[in-house]
């Protein structure tokens, strides 16, 4: 492995061998509302006591007493979609959102209900197929990005992972976008940026990537794997080194800034040398 791991990446990326991972905090930085947003949407609408409704680790629970109160989610994910949404000028005016599509991953994972990744790739004129469920896994068409919707899609309500038995049924990881994750994993280099690594979700989706190929016996021709974070942390970054996950840190507390600057960095690392066809570094509004 290259000890630099912008150029690790960055030769992934020309080899067409790098896939991202993309968290909440993509959204954020163009306006979305935070989980709390949400948890306190949910608390007054139920008429649940504040205590319980500012507990963030207790927003799947507070989301399967939506369901059963009200016999599905479909009122709740209303209200996400209209109001989980930017405007089209935020997403114009992204760099995050610029610099992604510049890179021209093959594949992208998001934990993201919205569809602003989407909105970015038809903004700048880049080809994308939607990955939500098992149809679509079996008949996405090659040769653009995968914008794969691991936690859901707002076309489908029965596609969210939001309550806590949507959940706990993801903790087998089996379901058709778990099968299609480990498979691309085995032979990717991946890029995970926007995630808190307080989240147990994204926790478990580290340690079970570490897993398979610990259990393989292959583990050291593992590709190399990434966590863009805005701070160190000695503790973070021994776990997820024992883990087989480096971690790259921003310049800086302001994560936004610093995942600007890194995925500058990694645009310019790349270079010419993209892939023949590739967006990189020409990546501007039709």
């Amino acid at each position: 492995m290259n000890d630099d791991p912008i150029d690790s990446l960055a030769n992934a990326i020309r080899h067409r061998s790098a896939i991202l991972f993309v968290g909440a905090g993509l959204s954020i930085s163009v306006g979305l509302p935070s989980w709390e947003k949400l948890i306190e949407r949910m608390a007054k609408e139920l008429g649940v006591d504040d205590e319980f409704s500012m507990r963030r680790d207790r927003f799947q629970t507070l989301a399967e007493y939506y369901r059963i109160k009200h016999g599905s989610i479909g009122p709740l994910r209303s209200w996400m979609d209209r109001n989980w949404s930017v405007a089209k000028e935020r997403i114009e005016k992204s760099e995050l959102h610029r610099l992604i599509v510049t890179l021209d991953f093959p594949v992208i994972y998001t934990t993201n209900y919205d569809r602003n990744l989407e909105l970015a790739f038809e903004i700048y004129g880049q080809e994308y197929v939607k990955v939500a469920n098992a149809r679509d896994v079996a008949h996405a068409r090659r040769g653009v990005t995968h914008i794969v919707k691991f936690h859901g899609d707002f076309d489908e309500d029965s596609s969210l992972v939001l309550t806590e038995t949507d959940y706990l049924d993801r903790l087998s990881f089996n379901s058709p976008l778990d099968v299609r994750f480990r498979s691309d994993a085995l032979g990717s280099t991946i890029l995970f940026v926007g995630y808190s690594l307080s989240d147990p979700n994204i926790r478990l989706l580290l340690h079970r990537l570490w897993q398979t190929w610990h259990r393989s016996g292959y583990e050291k021709d593992r590709p190399p794997s990434f966590i863009f974070m805005a701070s160190r942390n000695p503790v973070e970054e021994a776990v997820l080194g024992r883990w087989g996950i480096s971690v790259l840190v921003g310049a800086g507390d302001d994560l936004e800034a610093g995942l600007v600057d890194f995925l500058g960095r990694l645009v310019e690392a790349v270079g010419d040398d993209a892939t023949p066809g590739s967006s990189v570094a020409k990546c501007t509004p039709p």
